[in-house]
């Protein structure tokens, strides 16, 4: 159509999320993310390890069942993707939690998921495909690294003016996501060879939000154990970064491995309805998430202010 996404959508809307974040996030706070190797293992494992299983252990049970088997296909495709490049960073900055962490795993993942996802494909699903590993990684590179070295770059020429403005970046963000969830629907319906069961097509949209609930309920109880050692902002990070899955890696991923499959519209259905109902469900909760967070942050300021001496 007019918009024409696969430019707009996968090249300028992705580097302008990205270049956002670069220009609006402090040097010293993506630089400290780096070290956080414990927060990164846990998204990067829960992400490409456990989801994928725990979605094929669950896809036996769902076998007996009469539910249309391509979208359960589908389903197990949606566990092994990358966490996604854009949604998780901005609603981690809408709550106020760890940007520079989701940053971080976002970008990190979409990298690792280039050579794992194919690979986890190939397990669960037995498909196999020669993926042109170069193409998908400059692709990310460019998209991804370089806005956020550029957004970088420009900040430290114009670091007072920011701090004197205040520029509405999570707004920008917003907007620019906005756009990326129309045009995705708007590509989802115009396929004409997307023939569906109204009875599977809602069991599969009520199984991807409890699996979403499901798993940002678990992110959110490991992270906060005691033991954890991770603090509310990063809790807000795991949550969003861990449970999260790439559209925009994905749906490419899938025509690549895919290729030449009379059941691939049917196969890409729940990635598609995946990726407006994460930004959905994660929207609804920003508010919940952030009270959460700001008295939790506020409960340990307490806790760790030194006592008054005891006059006698």
């Amino acid at each position: 159509g007019p918009l024409k996404p696969e430019i707009t959508i996968t090249y300028i809307a992705v580097s302008a999320i990205f270049f956002n974040s670069g220009l609006s996030l402090k040097t010293e706070e993506l630089t400290s993310a780096l070290m956080h190797v414990k927060l990164h293992l846990f998204v990067q494992i829960f992400t490409l390890v456990f989801f994928p299983t725990a979605i094929w252990l669950f896809l036996q049970l769902l076998s007996i069942t009469p539910i249309n088997e391509w979208l359960l296909k589908g389903l197990q495709t949606v566990g092994c993707m990358p966490p996604p490049v854009s949604s998780a960073v901005i609603l981690t900055k809408a709550v106020g939690g760890n940007e520079a962490a989701a940053i971080f795993n976002s970008a990190f993942g979409s990298f690792l998921g280039i050579v794992i996802t194919p690979l986890l494909l190939l397990l669960f699903l037995g498909s196999s495909s020669s993926v042109p590993f170069t193409s998908i990684f400059s692709q990310l590179f460019m998209t991804v690294v370089v806005p956020l070295i550029i957004g970088q770059i420009v900040r430290r020429y114009i670091k007072d003016w920011l701090e004197r403005k205040k520029p509405p970046f999570g707004a920008i963000s917003s907007c620019v996501l906005l756009m990326i969830i129309y045009t995705t629907f708007c590509d989802t319906f115009a396929n004409p060879n997307i023939d569906l069961d109204k009875f599977s097509l809602v069991i599969i949209v009520f199984i991807i939000f409890s699996i979403q609930m499901s798993f940002m309920f678990l992110t959110f109880v490991f992270s906060t154990r005691n033991n954890s050692n991770f603090t509310p902002a990063d809790t807000v990070a795991i949550v969003f970064c861990s449970t999260h899955k790439s559209l925009t890696l994905g749906i490419p991923m899938l025509k690549i491995v895919f290729a030449g499959y009379e059941y691939l519209s049917l196969i890409s259905v729940p990635l598609l309805i995946y990726h407006p109902a994460q930004i959905l469900l994660g929207s609804l909760l920003v508010p919940t998430i952030k009270s959460w967070m700001v008295s939790r942050q506020k409960a340990l300021k307490l806790t760790r202010q030194p006592k008054a001496p005891v006059k006698v």
